[in-house]
């Protein structure tokens, strides 16, 4: 009971029984990387939505291949530099013998997403495989650090008018304990093109600044302004939400897909416009097994902890390089 009551304090997909997070951060060069562990193996699933992903290992998630189950989950900056993160992911589980049994070598199944945040901090820096190691030895179950941290560390939203006018962000976390011992947790990475929104009151928390300096200049609104042009010619390719849902319910990799299917609903409520061209929005799924549910209600309530992991994202994030915060604004 005790041991509940310290999950649901924790409010993170650590209160999933069998998942670990830790972070590698770089504050000077603005970069980092997050790990995902679950080293007695999940069964993994995803869905990759947004039109520039970079991503390693999405295919064994799928339905109809032969790997059931991940061993961790890479989330990382660095733009396509930064899957190498996952590299140090993968030595770090060999060593404890843990991976896909090949009857020669155990072989750690480590999907993995980046975003791109080469346009803050030192662009020549990036997530690497030592990095990648040093997340997992950091990892535990216990509170994740939310902010500038890990995945999050050089993450900014609202990219429309540039980078010079876009929010701060970061990585956020969040889960519900749905009864019964279920659980569902969500970790996001917050880099979009567009505006993050409340779903709480369908406000604007963050995202492209006004040049008035009068508050946010909505990108919806600038892009009907932008209609006969070309978007790329102001934005840029510079965005993405990368993310884990995790549940400790009994699901096989189809329902695991599903619930990455749905947990999307989530991101698209918090976020405006979100899956655009510039963004690589990936989101992956854990089920760990040990709970009877049924996968409608983790797939909806997979979509409730993702809106809320990013809304944390926002406001858990410290301005710097010149780009403030949403706690700078409100």
């Amino acid at each position: 009971m005790n041991k509940r009551m310290k999950k649901r304090w924790n409010n993170a997909i650590t209160d999933v029984p069998g998942i670990k997070v830790g972070h590698a951060t770089n504050k000077e060069a603005l970069t980092g990387c997050t790990v995902i562990l679950c080293k007695d193996g999940a069964v993994g699933g995803v869905d990759q939505r947004g039109g520039a992903p970079g991503t390693r290992e999405t295919d064994s998630m799928q339905p109809m291949h032969l790997v059931q189950t991940a061993h961790a989950i890479a989330l990382a900056g660095g733009s396509a530099f930064g899957l190498e993160a996952a590299t140090g992911v993968v030595r770090y589980l060999e060593e404890r013998g843990i991976g896909f049994d090949t009857l020669v070598a155990k072989v750690p199944i480590v999907p993995a997403a980046i975003l791109f945040d080469l346009g803050i901090g030192d662009p020549s820096v990036r997530p690497d495989a030592a990095m990648g190691y040093a997340a997992c030895q950091a990892a535990d179950d216990g509170v994740v650090a939310e902010g500038n941290v890990g995945a999050g560390t050089g993450a900014t939203v609202g990219k429309i008018m540039g980078i010079q006018q876009a929010t701060k962000a970061g990585l956020g976390t969040a889960s519900v304990d749905l009864g019964g011992g279920l659980v569902v947790g969500a970790i996001a990475a917050v880099n979009a093109f567009g505006d993050v929104i409340d779903p709480q009151t369908g406000q604007i928390i963050a995202g492209a600044r006004s040049l008035d300096g009068t508050g946010f200049a909505d990108t919806l609104a600038v892009m009907r302004s932008l209609v006969s042009k070309t978007i790329l010619e102001f934005a840029g390719t510079r965005d993405t939400i990368i993310g884990v849902v995790a549940t400790n319910a009994r699901l096989n990799k189809e329902e695991t897909n599903k619930v990455a299917q749905m947990a999307h609903d989530g991101l698209a409520r918090a976020v405006r416009p979100a899956h655009t061209m510039f963004d690589g929005d990936t989101l992956f799924a854990l089920a760990t097994g040990s709970i009877e549910a049924d996968v409608n209600t983790v797939g909806a309530y997979a979509a409730e902890v993702v809106a809320e992991a990013i809304v944390r994202a926002i406001k858990t994030a410290e301005g710097v390089a010149g780009l403030p915060a949403w706690r700078d604004l409100e």
